[in-house]
């Protein structure tokens, strides 16, 4: 085993940053904001998680939305923060459900109520075909099949849309699509 040194940071004050080569746009190709999983990691949670610590664990990590999987890591749907909100856990309650044994299967919206985009589609347009695709939506992201190998490819967030495209979004508004597009065509 080599021995490693540890040296003084108190020089140091700039953060490598990477390189942006160009600037995005809404006449950008789609794949420019594209989260793909063949490239990053889906956010997942066990279906066996506590609604209350699913809750906590997004807040904590900024994230408004996870994927659900099974104990053999299949898709089962997805939860978002909205889902998980205290009004819908107040909602559970009142029909007589224990808050601390409510799972997120219980709020999360199951695969076969999700809707997505075709990759093989999405990979040929631009960032303002999405855009408008999905503006009247409501939604704050949108997922994308590869059909050739069964699989959820990857997905779109209007956050981080906005994000990339420096959009004047207040970040503590939820972002939708919808927003979205309202701010490009400002």
């Amino acid at each position: 085993m080599k021995s490693l040194n540890l040296y003084n940071t108190d020089e140091i004050d700039e953060l490598a940053q990477p390189t942006e080569t160009r600037e995005i746009t809404t006449d950008s190709p789609a794949m420019e904001v594209f989260t793909d999983f063949n490239e990053h990691r889906p956010l997942v949670l066990d279906a066996t998680t506590l609604a209350v610590e699913a809750e906590r664990l997004m807040q904590m990590a900024h994230v408004r939305l996870k994927f659900v999987v099974d104990k053999n890591n299949h898709f089962l749907g997805v939860v978002s923060l909205d889902d998980l909100n205290n009004q819908e856990i107040v909602k559970k309650t009142s029909q007589g459900f224990n808050r601390d044994e409510l799972s997120i299967t219980d709020f999360m919206r199951s695969r076969h109520e999700l809707k997505a985009f075709d990759y093989a589609e999405v990979s040929r347009v631009k960032i303002n075909d999405i855009v408008k695709a999905l503006k009247d939506s409501g939604h704050q992201h949108c997922l994308v099949i590869d059909h050739e190998k069964h699989k959820i490819r990857g997905i779109f967030s209007a956050s981080d849309m906005a994000r990339k495209l420096r959009l004047p979004i207040n970040i503590e508004n939820r972002s939708s699509f919808a927003h979205v597009f309202k701010v490009l065509n400002q």
